[in-house]
């Protein structure tokens, strides 16, 4: 009969193995149903990863939207980087824009004078009003004007 039914002569077909039953899922990174009250039936499904609620599927009025968890943590640390930054940056642009001294380096020149040598001399003060005491007192300058 194998040679009827298999010409070529190869062992006959044998049926695939039997698989053993599935095991019952499991619910893994998606949590329980949970019911919630209300008029229109809604429900909720948390999404878990590593123990740690990451976000939540809302089941309402014949939609499904996924809504994110926001990680306090992860919150605070971004917050404490941006600050860090920030007064990294307010730093750097104000020692960026400090004055040079107004005299540069002094030293002792011939016979004990003090050279400041290449040095702009200082801008003159401009003529600045008499103060309203002076002018109440009638005072005169100690300095004699030319």
């Amino acid at each position: 009969m194998t040679a009827i039914l298999n010409p070529t002569g190869a062992a006959p077909l044998r049926p695939p193995p039997t698989r053993p039953a599935p095991e019952p899922v499991t619910m893994g990174p998606v949590g329980p149903v949970l019911e919630l009250p209300g008029t229109p039936a809604s429900a909720l499904v948390p999404v878990i990863r590593d123990g740690q609620a990451i976000g939540a599927y809302v089941l309402s009025g014949g939609r499904v939207r996924y809504r994110p968890v926001t990680d306090p943590d992860r919150l605070v640390a971004a917050a404490t980087g941006a600050f860090a930054i920030a007064v990294l940056t307010a730093t750097v642009a104000v020692v960026g824009r400090r004055k040079p001294p107004a005299i540069g380096a002094v030293t002792m020149g011939p016979g004990g004078w003090v050279s400041l040598r290449g040095v702009r001399p200082p801008a003159l003060r401009p003529a600045t009003p008499r103060p309203w005491w002076a002018r109440v007192l009638r005072a005169r300058r100690l300095v004699v004007e030319r």
